[in-house]
């Protein structure tokens, strides 16, 4: 890319030579801090302290269950930054890393929730002036008509400047089967902007594994660009029933013995695609349990009910599934 094309697109986001996109102090700014000699020692333990990474990848750990690979590569980024700074205090330093990123995995893995605590880590780490994430889809970038794609697409970016832009579905950007599609229009401003704003900008394309390849097969440059692909596994039975087992205690219900090998029950049955969409069906589960829990207490012969009734999901409550009703019929046609 030509030094004219590089100071082309920083003018088209109001940017001069040499600015960075972020807010401008007019007063001088202060000297730099005194280096460190090189027989001092730094206090790593104080550091993750002092920046508050600690505390994000444990807000991490908290609220998704398992993802144990895909927690693995955060922490190994926050370390990268982290020995960045310090080293920085000894007067070492190196190109700031890309941390452009995509991440596959079916929906209701965790993806957006791992975008989020993405975006707070790398504020928290100096990496990016805010820890603000803007989520988009293709119909937030992509026009309908020509000379509306690059206005949509460049107002997505000012937004997002300073923090993480997450596209999710990335590869509906470009339709390979419409060669009028506005969609490349969309990536080539992107790609233009990840190279030349990436110390102020991470950009995050997520979606299906296979779909994601097909798509950077077709834009090797968008391919080039990302430095970090996470992979996001299903999740399994068991980790289901913890992420059901949690929303229980937080909506303020408790499963009684019944109801837990019911839920067990009512996940192995529904784990089976199409439908199944990892965290969110456990989800739905307790929410349709609670619908049924709250008519079983109402046209109850006893109305009169304590804390424990009102608090408890029984088995029925779970049983009265269409998933049990669907297998009651596979069963029966077999």
């Amino acid at each position: 890319m030509t030094r004219g094309s590089i100071q082309a697109m920083g003018h088209s986001f109001g940017l001069s030579a040499g600015q960075r996109s972020g807010p401008q102090l007019e007063a001088e700014l202060p000297p730099p801090p005194e280096l460190l000699p090189a027989d001092a020692v730094v206090d790593l333990a104080v550091a993750r302290r002092d920046t508050g990474v600690d505390e994000v990848l444990e807000r991490l750990d908290a609220e998704l269950v398992g993802l144990g690979p895909v927690k693995t590569r955060i922490a190994e980024i926050a370390a990268l930054l982290l020995v960045d700074r310090m080293r920085s205090q000894f007067g070492v330093s190196a190109p700031q890393p890309s941390l452009h990123m995509c991440f596959t995995g079916n929906p209701g893995t965790g993806k957006t929730t791992v975008a989020l605590r993405m975006a707070d880590m790398l504020h928290k780490l100096g990496y990016l002036r805010r820890g603000k994430l803007v989520s988009v889809t293709r119909d937030d970038l992509v026009g309908e008509y020509i000379g509306h794609t690059a206005p949509k697409t460049k107002e997505i970016i000012k937004r997002a400047m300073g923090g993480v832009l997450f596209i999710d579905e990335a590869y509906y950007l470009y339709k390979v089967e419409n060669e009028r599609d506005y969609g490349s229009e969309a990536i080539e401003i992107l790609l233009q902007v990840m190279e030349n704003n990436r110390d102020d900008l991470v950009v995050i394309l997520a979606g299906y594994a296979d779909k994601m390849d097909q798509f950077f097969s077709a834009n090797p440059g968008m391919q080039s660009r990302i430095a970090h692909h996470v992979s996001f596994p299903d999740y399994t039975v068991s980790e289901l029933e913890q992420i059901a087992g949690r929303m229980t205690e937080q909506l303020g219900y408790k499963l009684s013995a019944g109801g837990r090998e019911a839920l067990q029950e009512y996940l192995v049955r529904w784990i089976i695609p199409p439908w199944f969409s990892n965290a969110r069906s456990g989800c739905n589960a307790v929410e349709r349990a609670r619908l049924r829990h709250a008519r079983r207490l109402v046209n109850g012969a006893d109305q009169q009910v304590g804390l424990a009734a009102l608090t408890t999901i029984e088995a029925p409550d779970l049983l009265a599934s269409r998933v049990f009703e669907q297998a009651r019929t596979r069963d029966g046609d077999s």
